[in-house]
């Protein structure tokens, strides 16, 4: 960053007590304060006469920042980008999943790069595939809720509470919080129910957060800064210590974050009850209605090959997003895959492929010359972040597309795509003793990621209601 002496006519001077080093790209001084009897601030000491004797340097833990070199030392002890003790739930890829890579290709052929023969034969295997699938999203039963509701965020606290998941001595435990805005609305929705906790879950800093706005006696908020890979929940000391069946809850969980979420609810909770020989105290208040009301996946011969355990997790409900960021060494639904002759490298192809059902293409005039813009979906969401960074520009998207498929067909493979890698994971939530279903929650105009993933134990309908 450029830095001049101004004169007093060009820019004045520095206020009282503030740095006197002039920051030539924000026309100012710079505004820290300095210590007694100095001129700059510690960042800009280099820039004095007086202490040009001693050097600083970029910090070798974060060059964000710079430190003394005869300080160093000192600094690496108290700097904040030091590496702190692991807690206790924090246990290294406790839910990665596939920990033989060799299934994996070494190198995979980009799509841009397949010729129209190769690409057919992928298709056709898409379709194929898709043969015996249950298109649960174009159930009529589905998505009453999202028609009363026109915003996500209430469209998903609908489906909570239609799964009577809303209620007193619980623990919501958010995935990829963000600033935790869906954990404010279910609070506000809970009302004065004791006992409820809320676990933000988020691998990154996160500015302007809601939670540290509630006090509420009866509701606690912690937010723990890991990523999910890692997150062992057994170990966190609230869900140890108080017992407390789990709500898992996320909007617009990015790809592969999906299926951390899910193998560390289904998995990481399950175990630790067998281990210990307990039965687990997740139940969900009994519903008025009959199971298969609730959910209409819960048919005559869908509870085969379902074990007879019951689960800590009292509910899933989780809003889908980003299939292109998915990862098979993390993808919960392998053996759907294998079970159809499929493996690793069709997965790679499917994913990319996923992202054609959102990628804003429009007209082929529009493919060849639109200004690159913001996705649809980011235009009136703009508070969701998604781990890709930055918006995706239909344009350059199109440009590398098979010439040979209209817009509407890649959108319905784009489509046909995702809901491939959903039904893995609706079969392995099956086998792992839940009933999920999937569902549309709002109007594509709101988002075109709108599909939403919610599950039940299967022996829920026979627990007692929670005292």
């Amino acid at each position: 960053m450029a830095a001049s002496a101004p004169t007093a006519h060009a820019a004045g001077f520095p206020a009282e007590g503030r740095c006197g080093y002039y920051v030539a790209k924000k026309k100012r001084f710079c505004r820290m304060v300095v210590a007694a009897g100095k001129r700059f601030c510690g960042e800009h000491a280099g820039a004095a006469e007086e202490e040009n004797a001693r050097k600083r340097i970029l910090c070798p833990l974060d060059p964000k920042h710079t430190v003394y070199e005869d300080q160093l030392a000192k600094h690496l002890k108290k700097c904040n980008s030091r590496e702190k003790p692991k807690p206790d739930f924090f246990i290294q890829d406790i839910n990665a999943g596939l920990k033989d890579e060799t299934e994996i290709p070494e190198q995979i052929v980009p799509i841009s790069s397949l010729s129209e023969e190769q690409l057919e034969i992928l298709i056709k295997k898409l379709k194929k595939a898709s043969e015996a699938l249950h298109d649960a999203l174009n159930d009529p039963k589905n998505g009453d809720s999202a028609t009363k509701h026109l915003k996500q965020q209430a469209s998903i606290l609908g489906n909570i509470e239609k799964l009577k998941l809303l209620g007193p001595r619980r623990c919501f435990v958010e995935f990829g919080a963000g600033k935790g805005k869906l954990s404010h609305w279910v609070d506000i929705a809970l009302k004065d129910a004791e006992k409820v906790h809320f676990i933000l879950v988020e691998k990154v800093t996160t500015r302007f957060k809601v939670d540290g706005k509630h006090r509420k006696k009866n509701s606690m908020f912690e937010r723990l800064q890991i990523d999910i890979q890692h997150l062992c929940l057994n170990k966190i000391p609230v869900l140890s210590r108080e017992k407390l069946p789990v709500v898992g809850i996320g909007k617009h969980l990015c790809g592969v974050a999906t299926d951390l979420a899910l193998r560390c609810l289904v998995e990481t909770c399950g175990a630790s009850c067998e281990e210990r020989n307990e039965e687990p105290l997740a139940k969900r208040i009994k519903n008025d209605k009959t199971d298969k009301e609730i959910n209409p996946l819960a048919e005559e011969g869908s509870e085969k090959n379902v074990p007879e355990k019951w689960t800590p997790v009292a509910g899933i409900v989780i809003a889908l997003c980003c299939h292109h960021r998915c990862d098979w060494r993390h993808y919960v639904g392998k053996e759907h895959f294998r079970a159809l002759g499929l493996g690793a490298q069709e997965f790679h192809y499917f994913q990319r492929m996923s992202s054609w059902a959102t990628c804003g293409m429009r007209t082929a005039s529009v493919e060849a010359s639109a200004v690159p813009q913001r996705r649809e979906s980011e235009s009136d969401d703009s508070e969701d972040h998604h781990e890709d960074g930055g918006p995706r520009t239909p344009a350059a998207h199109a440009a590398s597309l098979p010439r040979f498929l209209t817009v509407e067909e890649k959108k319905k493979i784009g489509h046909l795509c995702k809901l491939l890698i959903d039904q893995g994971r609706i079969e392995y939530l099956q086998q792992k003793g839940f009933h999920p279903m999937l569902q549309y929650y709002t109007d594509p105009g709101v988002s075109l990621e709108n599909v939403l993933l919610t599950a039940l134990p299967t022996q829920s309908s026979t627990a007692e209601a929670t005292a």
